[in-house]
C-alpha cells in the first residue's frame, strides 16, 4: 500500500501530468463554427454526476443558471445545510439540525472544515461540445471573499477533462491589535476527466484534488471591564482570547469510478477507487504570553498536560485510507438495482510535543501507538417503480468484518437499513442504523486533552479514572413526507408544497461533555422533527418559506434551535428592452434561542458549555438583494444585516463568536461556452 506520507509527492506527480493534458494543443479540441453564430450555450453543456453513471445513466442535467440562490450564502460552500459556524466565512462548522449519521467503520471524526472541502463523490463532469469555463466571485466589505474557476475541454468525442481553482478567505472581525488580519485561507485546486467508449458500455470518471485550510483560532470574545455576554458588539474594539493559535488542514485525495455493461442496462459491473489522506495539526507557540491587560492566553485552556516548560501547544494527527468498491447493478423501466462489497484500509497517527520539550526545543513525540484497520463492507440498493405512482425501495449498508493481521479495532456488527413506499405524492421512510464512535471519540491524546476509549483501561490524566469503552450508537427513525404542485388560483402560480414529520430515537449517543471530554448516554434521546417548505408566484411576485421545529433538541448532548427558518420575497422582471433579467428581493433567516455548543480550537469539536449560561438570543437577519441574469453573467448586490441598530446591536453564532456586522455584498459569475 501507499504510504500515507509519501501521498503528496505521488499527487503533485500527477497533477503536472493532468496539467500538461490540459495545456495540450488546441488542435485537440473539438471544433467549431467559427462565425459570429452563437453555437453553443447552457442548452448544449450538460453536467453528469457519479450517482447518474451509477444508474446507468449519462444524459445529465443542465446548468444552473437561475438566480434563486446565487445570493444566499449558505449556498457558496459545499454543504448548503444550515450550520453552527464561529461567525465567519472559513470558520469551524457544524450541521445546526439533525441529520442520521450513514457512514459505518473507521473515519476521522474531523470534520468542522467539512464545508467548505470538495466530496469526490459529488463532483461535477460536464458534456460539452465546445470548451467551457466559468468563474465566480465574491467579496464583502468585512473580508469574506469566495473565488472559482474551472475549465474543461474535450481532448477526444469522448474524453473530456477539466481544472478548478477554488479560493474561500475571510478576516478577522474582532480583535483591535489586528482587526484586519486575515483570519481563514482555504485553496483547492481540482482535476477532473470522463471518457466513455463509443459505444457507451464503458464509462470512466475520475478526480484528483488538494485543499488546504488555516484558520486563525481566536478563542471568542473575551468580556472585559464588566461586560455583560449581551454588549459584546463593538466588533475591532474588543479584545479575544488567543492571538497566536492556529488549526491547519491537509486533504489530498485521488478518486474514480468506471464501469461496464455486461448485458446492456440489465447488468453492470462496476469499481471505485478512493485514495485519501486528511492532515490536521493545531499550534500556538504563545500561551505565556502576556496580553496587553496582563491575562495569560495559556489561561483559555484548562490543562497543559505534556510541555509544561515550552509554553507552546503542537498537536498533529493523520488520517490515511485506501478503498476499493466492486459491485454490480443494473435497471429497467421499472426495476432498479445495486449491490456491492467495499475493501477499505486505514491508519491513524497522532503527535504531540514530548513531556521534555522546551521554548528552545520543540520536541514532537508519539502520542498514541498508529492504530490500524483493514475492514469488508457489504450493501446495495434496490427499487420498483409502477408507471410513475407507485415506488418501493430498500437500501442498506453492513460493516461484515475486520480481516486478522492488520486491524487493532474490535468487531462490533455496523448498519444501516433505509426502507421508502411512495404513492403520489406521499411517501413514508424508515431508517434504522447502528454505527461505532469516530476515531476521535475513541482517542485524542494531545497538550490540553487526552482520552482513550479503546479497551477500557486507560486512565485519563483527567478524570483519573478509567475510560469507558465505548458502545455503538443507535437510531431509529419514522418519516412521511408530501411534495405536491398545487394548482393555480387566480394569480397565485407554480406552487409547490413539500412537508414532512420524523420521528427519531437515538440510543447510547455520544457526545463532548462540559469538560470537551467524549461521553456516551445511558438514556436515549427523542426528536420530533417537522419541515415545511412553501413557493408561489403572485404574478412577478415570488416568495419562498421554509421552517424546521425540531423538539426534544436542547437536552443533554443535542443543541438543536426548536425553530429554523428561511423566508424569501422577491420582485423579478425584465428590464432595458429586455436586455437583462433581474430579482430585487428580501430574505431573512430566524432561528430561536438555545443553548449552543462551545468549540475548542485544540480538538476541533464542538462541545457542551461548562455552564450553559450563554444563551443564543433569537436572531432575524434581514438581508436586501438585487441580482440580475445579463445573457451568461450572473451578478448580486446585497446589503446584508440590514437589521442591526434595529433593536438588535450584533448576533451572535457561537458562544462569545460574534457574527458579521451589517455589510455590503458583491457577486458576479461569468460563463464561457467557447
Amino acid at each position: 500500500m501507499i504510504s500515507a506520507w509519501q501521498f503528496p509527492r505521488i499527487l503533485g506527480g500527477l497533477l503536472v501530468l493532468l496539467g500538461a493534458l490540459l495545456l495540450a494543443p488546441a488542435a485537440r479540441a473539438q471544433v467549431v463554427d467559427d462565425t459570429t453564430k452563437v453555437l453553443y450555450g447552457p442548452k448544449t453543456t450538460r453536467i453528469i454526476y457519479e450517482a447518474e453513471v451509477l444508474r446507468d445513466s449519462t444524459s445529465g442535467v443542465p446548468i444552473d443558471t437561475t438566480l434563486t440562490r446565487w445570493p444566499q450564502s449558505r449556498f457558496w460552500t459545499h454543504d448548503t445545510t444550515f450550520q453552527q459556524d464561529l461567525g465567519a466565512v472559513g470558520t469551524a462548522s457544524r450541521p445546526l439540525l439533525y441529520q442520521p449519521n450513514l457512514q459505518l467503520g473507521a473515519r476521522f471524526g474531523r470534520n468542522v472544515f467539512d464545508r467548505y472541502a470538495r466530496d469526490a463523490r459529488t463532483v461535477p463532469y460536464y458534456d460539452s461540445r465546445s470548451p467551457y469555463s466559468f468563474f465566480r466571485f465574491i467579496q464583502s466589505g468585512s473580508g469574506e471573499q469566495v473565488f472559482e474557476i474551472s475549465y474543461t475541454r474535450s481532448l477526444k468525442k469522448n474524453f473530456s477533462v477539466g481544472v478548478a481553482y477554488e479560493r474561500i478567505a475571510s478576516n478577522k472581525i474582532n480583535a483591535a491589535r489586528s482587526s484586519r488580519d486575515g483570519l481563514v485561507e482555504h485553496s483547492n485546486v481540482l482535476l477532473f476527466g470522463r471518457f466513455q467508449t463509443e459505444d457507451e458500455r464503458y464509462h470512466l470518471l475520475f478526480n484528483l484534488s488538494t485543499s488546504r485550510h488555516r484558520a486563525a483560532e481566536q478563542g471568542g470574545i473575551r468580556p472585559l471591564n464588566g461586560e455583560t455576554p449581551y454588549n459584546l458588539f463593538n466588533y475591532a474594539q474588543e479584545q479575544v482570547n488567543l492571538s497566536q493559535a492556529i488549526n491547519y488542514e491537509d486533504r489530498d485525495e485521488l478518486y474514480f469510478t468506471h464501469t461496464y455493461r455486461l448485458l446492456g442496462r440489465g447488468l453492470t459491473v462496476y469499481h471505485t477507487f478512493d485514495l485519501k489522506r486528511q492532515y490536521n495539526s493545531f499550534a500556538d507557540l504563545n500561551l505565556a504570553a502576556s496580553s496587553t491587560d496582563g491575562v495569560l492566553e495559556g489561561a483559555f485552556f484548562p490543562r497543559t498536560l505534556n510541555s509544561p516548560k515550552a509554553t507552546a501547544t503542537i498537536d498533529r494527527a493523520q488520517y490515511s485510507q485506501a478503498e476499493n468498491t466492486f459491485g454490480v447493478l443494473g435497471r429497467t423501466d421499472a426495476v432498479e438495482y445495486r449491490l456491492y462489497a467495499r475493501d477499505r484500509i486505514a491508519s491513524l497517527t497522532s503527535r504531540t510535543l514530548d513531556s521534555t520539550a522546551t521554548a528552545a526545543n520543540l520536541l514532537l513525540g508519539e502520542a498514541a501507538p498508529t492504530r490500524n484497520f483493514h475492514q469488508i463492507f457489504a450493501g446495495g440498493t434496490a427499487a420498483f417503480n409502477y408507471r410513475k405512482i407507485y415506488a418501493i425501495e430498500t437500501a442498506g449498508e453492513f460493516y461484515l468484518l475486520p480481516l486478522s493481521g492488520l486491524s487493532t479495532d474490535s468487531y462490533s456488527p455496523e448498519y444501516w437499513l433505509r426502507g421508502n413506499v411512495r404513492t403520489g405524492p406521499l411517501s413514508g421512510e424508515i431508517l434504522v442504523n447502528s454505527y461505532s464512535p469516530t476515531l476521535t471519540q475513541q482517542e485524542f491524546i494531545g497538550n490540553h486533552y487526552a482520552w482513550s476509549h479503546w479497551d477500557g483501561n486507560y486512565v485519563s490524566p483527567i478524570t483519573k479514572a478509567k475510560d469507558a469503552k465505548f458502545d455503538n450508537t443507535s437510531t431509529k427513525q419514522l418519516t412521511g413526507r408530501l411534495r405536491l404542485k398545487l394548482p393555480n388560483f387566480g394569480a397565485f402560480t407554480n406552487q409547490r408544497l413539500e412537508a414532512s414529520v420524523s420521528a427519531v430515537n437515538i440510543l447510547k449517543l455520544v457526545y463532548y461533555d462540559s469538560l470537551a471530554l467524549p461521553q456516551q448516554l445511558s438514556e436515549s434521546r427523542n426528536l420530533l422533527i417537522v419541515y415545511a417548505r412553501h413557493q408561489m408566484k403572485l404574478g412577478r411576485i415570488g416568495l419562498d418559506n421554509e421552517a424546521t421545529y425540531t423538539q426534544g433538541g436542547n437536552k443533554t448532548g443535542l443543541r438543536i434551535p426548536s425553530l429554523v427558518s428561511n423566508s424569501r420575497v422577491y420582485y423579478e422582471s425584465y428590464i432595458f428592452r429586455k436586455a437583462m433579467f433581474s430579482q430585487v428581493g428580501l430574505e431573512v433567516y430566524y432561528q430561536s434561542k438555545y443553548n449552543a455548543f462551545d468549540y475548542s480550537p485544540s480538538t476541533q469539536q464542538f462541545y457542551q458549555q461548562k455552564t450553559n449560561a450563554f444563551i443564543i438570543p433569537r436572531t432575524p437577519i434581514v438581508d436586501v438583494f438585487f441580482s440580475a441574469d445579463i445573457k451568461t453573467v450572473n451578478v448580486f448586490l446585497k446589503a446584508a444585516f440590514v437589521n442591526q441598530n434595529l433593536g438588535i446591536d450584533g448576533y451572535y453564532a457561537s458562544p462569545y463568536y460574534s457574527g458579521y456586522p451589517r455589510r455590503f455584498q458583491l457577486g458576479v459569475r461569468w460563463n464561457f461556452f467557447d
